[in-house]
């Protein structure tokens, strides 16, 4: 008797049981479109690094992961975007280390506050930039252009896609390395527009990277001065770092592609952007894909991600300290 009435509660319980549990669980993620903030225009090596691995997490989830891009002032416009969005695992922002960690040491005001609205998900990758130069400069290499510098203060020119970017203040913290060289910065719309006047001769030196300007340094219209990191890369393993060619000691200048949510993502969600993110990252044919571009394929979790970008900005603040740049 006792058995009979207790299945006969189970039984009548299930249904309740089940449906408490049903509403304990979270839904499945995603279970409809993501977008992805590019702050940036199309083209640039933020989009190069994020499509392959975004285009896999589609493929791996079963949901379009897509790029929007937000273009302008220099990654502010779109980081906004991503910073307000609803904290729901359904808009994500990609940055780089000058829209991420730059951008907050030389603007005195931003609409929002990367340590405080973004919640770091996965570094994707980094790629050194190269000290490039037109091949009629005399200096082949950075002992002779520091020389050549100090003796014309003021008169070398440079190239950069903006002030305040980190082909600016990589070239800043190249002076400063070097003993306080004086240089003038001539601005650009963009990467494309500079090294189309640097190959014409009408500035002399820049910093981009690997990727941008590897082409050109094939071709001899531009020279490498030196490669901005701790060691050569695989893609152009002729072009020593700027320390082997004279440089200054442990020079480096580094971008990393990264993927972020806005602060408030559940941390479910969090975990599982950054499995998907680090399987595509794992994936051969991909991780093949970026090296032959210059970009090393990282993967590093969300708090791993989060060391570099306190790191970086800690870099960038001294820079911009000893350089006296503010944008107001």
């Amino acid at each position: 008797m006792f058995k009979n009435r207790y299945l006969q509660y189970i039984l009548a319980m299930a249904p309740l049981l089940h449906g408490g549990l049903a509403q304990a669980q979270s839904p499945a993620y995603p279970i409809k479109p993501v977008r992805v903030i590019v702050p940036f225009a199309p083209g640039g090596g933020l989009e190069l690094v994020s499509r392959p691995v975004v285009t896999r997490m589609s493929e791996s989830t079963k949901q379009p992961f897509v790029l929007e891009f937000r273009g302008g002032a220099n990654g502010i416009v779109g980081m906004e975007v991503g910073a307000k969005a609803v904290p729901d695992g359904y808009t994500l922002t990609t940055s780089t280390t000058g829209s991420h960690t730059i951008n907050p040491n030389v603007h005195t005001k931003l609409p929002f506050d990367v340590t405080r609205d973004f919640v770091p998900i996965t570094n994707f990758g980094v790629a050194p930039f190269v000290l490039v130069c037109h091949p009629t400069l005399a200096a082949r290499n950075p002992r002779e252009l520091v020389v050549l510098a100090k003796s014309r203060p003021g008169e070398l020119n440079y190239g950069s896609p903006g002030v305040g970017g980190i082909n600016h203040l990589g070239m800043e913290l190249f002076a400063q390395q070097s003993g306080g060289l004086r240089l003038t910065n001539i601005t650009f719309k963009g990467s494309g527009p500079l090294l189309v006047d640097l190959m014409g001769g009408h500035v002399m030196l820049a910093f981009d990277s690997i990727q941008a300007t590897g082409p050109h340094i094939k071709t001899k219209r531009l020279r490498a001065l030196g490669l901005a990191a701790d060691k050569r890369t695989p893609v152009a393993p002729e072009i020593p770092t700027l320390t082997e060619a004279g440089g200054p000691p442990g020079y480096e200048l580094i971008s990393w592609y990264g993927l972020s949510a806005p602060s408030g993502t559940p941390a479910d969600i969090i975990a599982s952007l950054h499995a998907e993110a680090a399987k595509a990252l794992g994936n051969n044919e991909l991780r093949e894909r970026m090296m032959a571009t210059g970009v090393t394929p990282i993967g590093s979790t969300p708090a791993e991600f989060a060391a570099t970008i306190r790191a970086d900005l800690a870099k960038w603040a001294k820079v911009v300290r000893a350089a006296g740049i503010k944008i107001e």
